[in-house]
């Protein structure tokens, strides 16, 4: 056990020394030691592997095994890390030969092609460890259609392509170091650490005392606070899973004791982390993302999310609202709750979070320069708190050094998970490519929707089919690796279609968010119903119910896109908010079956398709769901059940 305890000492100096010098050379990177961009991002990699290995054993989920099995575990793990630090360094030190080969589209060099194939191996069994299976079974199906596909008639042309051209376009920048490695080594990398450095200064409590202190009066209180606080806390988050398992394990809870079932009260939290992930102006680091993808700049990126965001949360929350009604729930006694004038005098905690934003949003430094600056602050703005807690000076000290040392651990950890995601992400964008996957994909949806004889309904099954295409590529997949896969299969088909090309990036983002709540692989979902000790598969179907708006809004700003704020007008965009406002809320009562008393099946029919005409701008489809809505108020207030 003695020699077990000095190993795992050993890891954790290594892991602290990995990361410090993860972070010295992205910041190097940046200011005084600028390096070619593949040569970055081949060292980007090359740590990841080095961390996912220690952070990840072999032996971690047989802790009572032999003292011979936790060493052959670990000369297993050592072994794939020096295979991965010698194909990383092998692109790094040989890199005029290998940039040669990716100029001329050709593997002259039978070691590149060696390397190419144990870095693949290397990166699909780091995202087994770190992912578990979805991530790496949609690349291996990827990869298999490329060896099989051109020999199925019908399914990929004349085209032929070996093994050895498939590796050669997956250990390239049209690969593993394409653009969402890129996007990950040039801007996400640096921001998940401030997140973890922010996370450790106590900034996490204030979004949650703050969420509390706001909504925990209301009635259903504890549901709206995780709302709010899954908001706040899952923009910077970047999981839906790991913002479900942070917020979670005390708003789950604190929802059951208030009344709600437990599927309720693991699906409310479920569905209010998914959409931390759409929640500007961070959007769980799928901004940087969309900004690389889409050419435009980031905070142009948050401010198209902005609408779409609060209608997502404004479904979820008259959902909420409403079955905190028909339970007939009431809100936290005001002595129980944070006082607002007492966290207010934490709000400096905020600064890192403030300062950010705003050097980027001003377009004054770099994003990297910016979250460089940021992550300095957190440490200095958590400094009072130290020593508010500690009382003196190398008490103080001691505790910073700590929280450093938590920090790069937390941002180890979370960094690791994107790097390898997007690689994989790289991976499947490169089958994609090579293939003419895409462009396959393409013709198919849009031939269909051209079939049909009314333009506005074969839009909307184009829409439909895409819609079941992203769900079912982002299954199991995290926030990172979902949109680069959507941005390079399914976005090109909307475009195809004539939705302009934002809406169609925002539209396939959603989908491919809302796998992780849609059933059968909904992990945000088994992840809350594993909290409130419900049944998963319910608590599933509960989460979907309540982010209806999830499923709605996309198809809203498709056929509306001033709901994205795209220069068409203050007035249109007006007009969407409500209709969409409307909506929502007719579609909320309808799956609810309440409104002041329960409704009648006929009118909760009414309700939905009244709700859904407001999803297609137009006077009459307005006029007509708006009637409709008000009228469905009107009858059941007027029950004598009705309840005020």
């Amino acid at each position: 056990m003695k020699t077990e305890g000095l190993y795992q000492k050993f890891v954790r100096y290594v892991i602290l020394l990995v990361s410090l010098y993860t972070i010295a050379f992205h910041i190097g990177q940046f200011t005084f030691a600028r390096m070619p961009s593949i040569k970055f991002y081949a060292l980007h990699v090359m740590v990841a592997i080095v961390l996912i290995f220690l952070y990840y054993p072999l032996d971690r989920k047989r802790p009572e095994a032999s003292k011979a099995v936790h060493t052959i575990c670990h000369i297993v793990d050592w072994a794939i890390i020096i295979l991965g630090v010698v194909a990383s360094l092998y692109v790094i030190l040989n890199f005029d030969a290998y940039v040669d080969d990716m100029q001329n589209s050709v593997m002259t060099n039978k070691m590149i092609y060696f390397f190419g194939i144990v870095l693949v191996l290397i990166i699909l069994e780091s995202a087994r460890r770190t992912l578990g299976l979805a991530l790496p079974i949609i690349a291996l199906v990827a990869i298999g259609y490329a060896l099989i596909a051109h020999r199925i008639p019908g399914l990929f042309g004349n085209r032929q392509l070996t093994f050895k051209r498939i590796i050669f376009a997956l250990f390239s920048d049209r690969g593993i170091y394409g653009t969402p490695t890129a996007t990950c080594a040039n801007n996400v990398f640096l921001f998940l650490m401030f997140a973890a450095f922010l996370n450790a200064s106590g900034a996490d409590k204030i979004f949650q005392d703050f969420a509390i202190a706001i909504t925990g009066r209301k009635r259903g209180g504890p549901a709206k606070m995780a709302v709010v606080g899954s908001a706040l806390f899952g923009t910077i988050s970047g999981s839906c899973v790991a913002n479900v398992v942070s917020t979670g394990s005390f708003t789950i809870p604190l929802m059951k004791r208030n009344g709600y079932r437990s599927a309720v009260a693991g699906a409310v939290e479920s569905v209010a982390s998914t959409g931390g992930q759409i929640m500007p102006p961070i959007m769980g680091a799928a901004a940087f993302l969309m900004s690389e993808y889409m050419g435009e700049p980031y905070m142009r990126v948050a401010l198209w999310a902005i609408l779409p965001a609060a209608l997502y949360f404004s479904g979820i929350f008259i959902s909420v609202h409403l079955e905190a009604k028909k339970l007939g729930l009431k809100g936290t006694s005001r002595d129980k709750l944070p006082k607002l004038r007492i966290l207010a005098r934490q709000l400096y905690l905020l600064l890192p979070l403030v300062i950010l934003v705003w050097l980027v949003s001003a377009n004054i430094r770099s994003l990297a320069y910016s979250a460089t600056l940021a992550i300095a602050i957190a440490i200095l703005v958590a400094i009072p708190n130290n020593a508010k807690e500690e009382k003196n000076f190398k008490g103080t000290v001691k505790k910073s050094l700590a929280m450093t040392y938590e920090s790069l651990s937390a941002g180890g950890r979370s960094c690791i998970t994107v790097i390898v995601a997007c690689s994989m992400a790289g991976m499947v964008a490169g089958c994609i490519t090579v293939t003419g996957l895409a462009s396959r994909l393409i013709s198919t949806i849009v031939s269909i929707s051209q079939s049909i004889p009314n333009p506005a309904l074969g839009l909307f099954i184009a829409l439909f089919l895409t819609m079941v295409s992203c769900i079912i590529l982002g299954m199991g997949v995290p926030t990172t690796a979902n949109y680069c896969i959507m941005a390079s299969t399914t976005a090109p088909i909307l475009i195809t279609l004539g939705i302009p090309r934002v809406a169609a990036h925002f539209f396939v983002f959603y989908f491919g968010i809302v796998a992780d709540i849609t059933p059968p692989v909904a992990l945000a979902a088994y992840a809350g119903s594993a909290i409130a000790k419900s049944d998963p598969m319910k608590t599933a179907i509960n989460a979907t119910k309540l982010a209806i708006a999830a499923f709605i809004v996309p198809y809203v700003f498709c056929f509306n896109p001033s709901m994205l704020l795209m220069d068409q007008g203050a007035l249109k965009a007006i007009q969407g908010i409500i209709t969409s406002m409307v909506g929502l809320f007719g579609v909320s009562m309808a799956l609810e079956g309440f409104y002041r008393t329960k409704m009648q099946t006929w009118l909760r029919i009414c309700s939905a398709l009244a709700g859904l005409m407001l999803i297609f701008p137009g006077t009459v489809t307005d006029t007509l769901g708006i009637l409709g809505v008000v009228l469905v108020i009107f009858i059941n207030s007027k029950s004598k059940k009705a309840i005020a």
